[in-house]
């Protein structure tokens, strides 16, 4: 019990030393590099104490981390909602709605081809093969390639389609999101019509639009605030929980998948520069985002997250509200891009084929983009977005059950990047929309 009493009262001290240094910098890149520092140390010196003990602190440090989390999962569809129809409110028509979001959709199914590519050549350089895991035991069963394999594209498109808004409105399907999405849409759409044909009562629906926004990204801004405390305690839980022993004998997969997503983040900052774009002031922005993606590894929880740092970077809202939904649950680089690669890159030399010919490229890499959309449309992340591919080139997929037991270690990797994949679609969407306008590409020097 003492022990536990003192990690709290540390943790408030760190907290409260947290708080005087954001008041006084009024950086929340700072401060959430500085909680990530402190939230390691702690979670490291946890390993010195008894596990019942550590576990006890852990549950007591819980609260404020998945705490957060809740909250921002809570504030997520209501961001999304306001954020997406005020946007809409602003326009004069909507013909470039349907534009702008098969923009998005393509951004995001082309960084993930080339996430699996990049998976792809990262494996095939560290020659890693798959029958040095023959040996293990898969844990995967019979009902989750059914579950998987029984799935068509047109069934996947059609899911993402939805039927009842309540329904979404609790998270009860894999794709509520976009289900959202789609129907304030809808909504933005025939509030443009309304403020058409019934000026009067559409510029009350207008009035009522830009108060609910105000108030709305006041409680948004409440809770990032929050970002450096939820980290903090994050960080802690990640460091104590994971014993690297445990996973010597994938320790090659893992090293592969950490490298892979690397070398993404690299072509990502590549592809800002060759877009006009500083890729440093980029990550500066971006850094708290991908930390909190890192701990939490939900993509759905960073999406506050990651439309107020589009928007901090210069992406209108619309957009920022738009990829970072889309990107919660399809196109992510990290599970649907690099790590179904990464098994593929492994298995084909043992059935005598060369990854890296033309011919199989041209299988693989749609086989991704429709492993992107299947995360979406089967739920469960990288194991499904793996089973699809693998399914969909007709190879075995025992090597996935192998990994399940290692999955949440490369899952934070997986997390980031799928989170910087929805941004940077944003980005790119921007650029390509503001250039086939004929406008200046905006940018905003960060806070």
């Amino acid at each position: 019990m003492f022990i536990t009493l003192a990690y709290i009262v540390l943790f408030l001290v760190c907290s409260w030393g947290i708080f005087r240094i954001d008041q006084k910098s009024a950086s929340l890149s700072k401060s959430v590099f500085i909680a990530i520092f402190i939230g390691a140390v702690i979670g490291l010196s946890l390993h010195l104490i008894h596990a019942d003990s550590s576990k006890t602190v852990i549950d007591w440090y819980s609260i404020i981390g998945n705490g957060y989390v809740n909250l921002l999962k809570l504030v997520a569809i209501p961001l999304i909602f306001i954020s997406i129809l005020s946007a809409i409110n602003k326009l004069e028509n909507s013909a470039g709605i349907g534009k702008m979001s098969l923009t998005i959709v393509g951004c995001m199914l082309f960084l993930v081809m080339t996430a699996g590519f990049v998976g792809l050549l990262t494996t095939q350089a560290l020659g890693l093969d798959a029958s040095a895991f023959g040996h293990m035991q898969s844990t995967l069963t019979a009902d989750d390639v059914t579950k998987t394999a029984s799935v068509s594209l047109p069934q996947l498109l059609t899911s993402l389609i939805p039927t009842n808004l309540f329904l979404d409105l609790t998270g009860a399907r894999s794709v509520s999101v976009i289900g959202i999405v789609i129907f304030t849409l809808l909504a933005g759409i025939a509030l443009l019509k309304v403020k058409k044909d019934a000026p009067e009562e559409g510029a009350k629906l207008s009035a009522a639009i830009n108060a609910t926004q105000v108030w709305v990204m006041k409680m948004v801004r409440i809770v990032i605030a929050l970002t450096p405390y939820g980290v903090m305690a994050l960080m802690a839980k990640v460091f104590s929980s994971y014993q690297i022993e445990q996973f010597a004998s994938l320790l090659g997969f893992i090293g592969a998948c950490y490298l892979a997503v690397l070398m993404m983040f690299i072509v990502h900052a590549l592809l800002l520069a060759l877009s006009g774009h500083n890729p440093v002031q980029y990550y500066k922005t971006v850094w708290p985002v991908l930390t909190f993606a890192f701990v939490s590894r939900s993509s759905a929880a960073a999406i506050p997250l990651a439309i107020s740092a589009q928007e901090r970077f210069g992406v209108p809202n619309t957009i920022a509200s738009i990829s970072a939904s889309f990107g919660s649950s399809m196109g992510q680089n990290g599970c649907a891009g690099i790590y179904p690669a990464v098994m593929v890159a492994m298995i084909a030399p043992t059935l005598g084929i060369d990854p890296l010919s033309i011919s199989f490229l041209a299988a693989m890499l749609p086989a991704i983009a429709l492993g992107s959309i299947g995360v979406a449309g089967v739920g469960g992340g990288g194991t499904f977005a793996a089973l699809i591919v693998l399914s969909t080139l007709n190879f075995p997929v025992a090597l996935v059950g192998i990994f399940i037991a290692i999955e949440p270690v490369v899952d934070m990797a997986r997390t980031a990047l799928n989170v910087n994949g929805s941004m940077m679609s944003g980005v790119l969407a921007t650029r390509m929309l503001n250039k086939s306008a004929g406008e200046p590409q905006r940018q905003t020097t960060p806070n």
